[in-house]
């Protein structure tokens, strides 16, 4: 088994671009980019998404994650690995995926709901675990799973976060967000999202200015 080390980041933020097009691609990423983001996700049921994850991986600097959501097969991982994408991010646990990333060298995080899930995710040997719905279990609600994880893992909260959660789910010791819709929405305009970005940032920011 290969485990692939979370890497550190300066914030704890992963864009979601779920529905970009390629057309798109270069300015949402520069302006995010410019924003502050270090981790930029592209689900694959984007349209023609490794297109998007290929120029995506073009513009950003060596220090910025770039790679791929809702990846369900180890031939999307190869295809990922082919236009350079370093993230793999899943909705589920499936050791085949994760081993086959991990073997590319890529950060794996795949999604988990349960502490049956968490654990087999950490036994397949995952960078992180993307606690998804987020807004399902809540920030009590993740804590106590964490409980049982390897104190080593790291853990991320994604779906239904936004900037007026991170205070909730900091208070308990989690830093890693993964903002979908309160980032980006298919089709919205570049500068709206770079507006909306450094919005995450500053509120991530203060998360060190009231200790959290």
């Amino acid at each position: 088994m290969i485990r692939i080390k979370f890497p550190s980041m300066k914030r704890g933020l992963v864009a979601i671009l779920r529905g970009i097009r390629p057309d798109e691609t270069a300015a949402v990423v520069d302006g995010l980019i410019e924003a502050g983001f270090t981790a930029i996700e592209i689900p694959l049921n984007s349209p023609d998404p490794f297109r998007s994850i290929e120029a995506a991986v073009k513009r950003a600097p060596k220090d910025v994650l770039i790679g791929a959501g809702t990846v369900l097969a180890t031939d999307d991982v190869d295809r990922l690995n082919d236009v350079g994408g370093r993230l793999m991010v899943s909705p589920n646990v499936d050791a085949q995926v994760i081993g086959q990333a991990a073997s590319h060298g890529m950060v794996t995080m795949p999604g988990v709901f349960t502490p049956t899930e968490a654990l087999a995710a950490c036994a397949a040997g995952a960078s992180a675990l993307k606690f998804f719905p987020a807004s399902v279990l809540g920030p009590a609600g993740i804590n106590a799973i964490r409980a049982v994880l390897p104190k080593d893992v790291a853990v991320g909260a994604v779906g239904g976060v936004s900037n007026d959660d991170f205070s909730a789910y900091a208070k308990v010791g989690i830093r890693t967000f993964g903002l979908g819709s309160s980032l980006y929405k298919a089709g919205m305009d570049a500068a709206e999202v770079q507006l909306r970005g450094a919005a995450a940032i500053k509120a991530y920011d203060a998360l060190e200015e009231t200790g959290l």
